[in-house]
C-alpha cells in the first residue's frame, strides 16, 4: 500500500467509526485531492463530510475551529504545505490557544494535513518544509511520518486526539521510499518495503514515540520524513555502524529514546530537509546537549537544507544528499 492509500485508509476508518469526522479543503471532495489522498470519500460519505472549500486557507482553518468547538473533528487538507502561511494567524492565535484561553472550557480537535518537502522539482512554492515553525507554538502537536504503516497509524491517532495536530506528509515518498539523488540511490516501491504492508482495519501509533530503524553503536542519526530513507541509504553506503531513529513525532518529542541512543553511541548526526537556521534540528541539538553532555565524544553534526528559498534549478544541491550525510558521519567519527 502506498502512503497515499494509507492516508486514504486512515481517513476512511475514522469517518466510518465516528460521524463527527469530516475532511475539508481545496479539491478534496469531488476531485479526491490533488494527490488523490481523499479519493472516494465524497462518493461514500457525501458532500457534507467531504467538503470542497474556496481558496482561502485562513477561512478554511477558521471554519474548522468553529466546527471543532461545536463537537466535530475536521481534518483540513492544505493542498501544499507552502500554502499554509495565510492560515498561520488562525492556527497560532486561535486554534493553538483556544484550550488555554478558555480555561479548558473549549477545545477544537482539528487535524491539519499538509504535503511538504521537495525532490519533485516543484520550485520554491511547492517544496517547503515549514514544520519547525509549528513546533515553536504551544498547544500544537507536530507529526511527520516516513512510511505508509506509520502514516495510517499516526493519522488515526492525530484525528482522535483532542488537541490540534499538524500532520506533515512528505510528498516525495507518497508512492515509494526515496533514497536520494546519488547514483546509488533513487526511488523504490512501497510494495517491496515491509512498512508498505498496511492493515486494512483500525490501528493507532501513539504520538510522541520514535522508532528505531536500525540499531548501531558508533553514532546516532536522528531523522524524520523523507530523510529517514536517505539516511538509511547513506549509512549502508558508508559502512558505519550507525543507529538510525525515525522521530515520527516532533512535538511531543520522544526525548527518552533520543537520549538513550546518544548516551550509548556518544555521537549524533541530525538530518532534516528544512532550512538550517532555526530549523527543528537546532532544537534537537539543544535537547541532545542538555541530556547527553557528559556522554558526547564529538560535536553534534547537522545536515540540512540551506538558508535560501528552495531552488528549482539547483534542487539537488539543496536536498540533503547521501554524500553530505556520509561526510557528516565521517567528521563525527574523526574525534577519538
Amino acid at each position: 500500500m502506498s502512503m497515499v492509500q494509507a492516508i486514504n485508509s486512515a481517513l476512511d476508518c475514522t469517518m466510518a467509526a465516528d460521524p463527527t469526522v469530516l475532511v475539508m479543503g481545496q479539491d478534496v471532495g469531488f476531485f479526491g485531492g490533488v494527490f488523490r489522498c481523499t479519493e472516494g470519500l465524497y462518493d461514500k460519505y457525501g458532500p457534507h463530510r467531504a467538503l470542497d472549500t474556496p481558496i482561502t486557507e485562513g477561512g478554511i482553518v477558521a471554519a474548522a475551529i468553529g466546527m471543532g468547538v461545536n463537537g466535530l473533528r475536521p481534518v483540513v487538507e492544505m493542498q501544499f504545505a507552502d500554502y499554509i502561511y495565510p492560515a498561520i494567524d488562525q492556527i497560532i492565535s486561535e486554534l493553538a490557544r483556544l484550550r488555554h484561553r478558555s480555561g479548558g472550557e473549549y477545545f477544537a480537535p482539528v487535524t491539519i494535513r499538509a504535503p511538504c518537502g521537495g525532490g519533485i522539482r516543484g520550485g520554491q512554492t511547492h517544496s517547503q518544509s515549514p514544520e519547525g515553525i509549528f513546533t515553536h507554538v504551544c498547544g500544537l502537536k507536530t507529526v511527520m511520518p516516513s512510511s505508509p504503516y506509520d502514516a495510517k497509524g499516526l493519522l488515526i491517532s492525530a484525528i482522535e486526539d483532542d488537541d490540534p495536530v499538524m500532520f506533515f506528509e512528505p510528498k516525495r515518498i507518497y508512492n515509494g521510499p526515496f533514497h536520494g539523488h546519488d547514483n546509488n540511490g533513487g526511488s523504490g516501491s512501497w510494495s517491496e518495503h515491509p512498512l508498505g504492508q498496511v492493515p486494512a482495519g483500525h490501528y493507532r501509533i501513539p504520538l510522541g514515540k520514535a522508532a528505531t530503524i536500525r540499531a548501531g553503536s558508533q553514532v546516532t542519526v536522528l531523522a524524520y520524513g523523507t530523510m529517514v530513507h536517505v539516511a538509511a541509504a547513506a549509512i549502508r553506503a558508508s559502512g558505519i555502524d550507525a543507529e538510525l531513529l525515525d522521530l515520527r513525532s516532533l512535538l511531543p518529542l520522544d526525548i527518552e529514546a533520543v537520549a538513550e541512543s546518544v548516551q550509548k553511541t556518544g555521537r549524533c548526526v541530525i538530518i532534516h530537509e528544512a532550512t538550517r537556521t532555526s530549523g527543528y534540528g537546532a532544537e534537537l541539538v539543544a535537547e541532545v546537549q542538555e541530556n547527553c553532555f557528559w556522554q558526547l565524544r564529538a560535536p553534534i553534526e547537522r545536515v540540512t537544507g540551506w538558508d535560501t528559498p528552495y531552488p528549482h534549478a539547483f534542487e539537488w544541491e539543496y536536498f540533503p544528499s547521501q554524500r553530505r550525510i556520509i561526510e557528516a558521519l565521517q567528521r563525527t567519527l574523526a574525534y577519538h
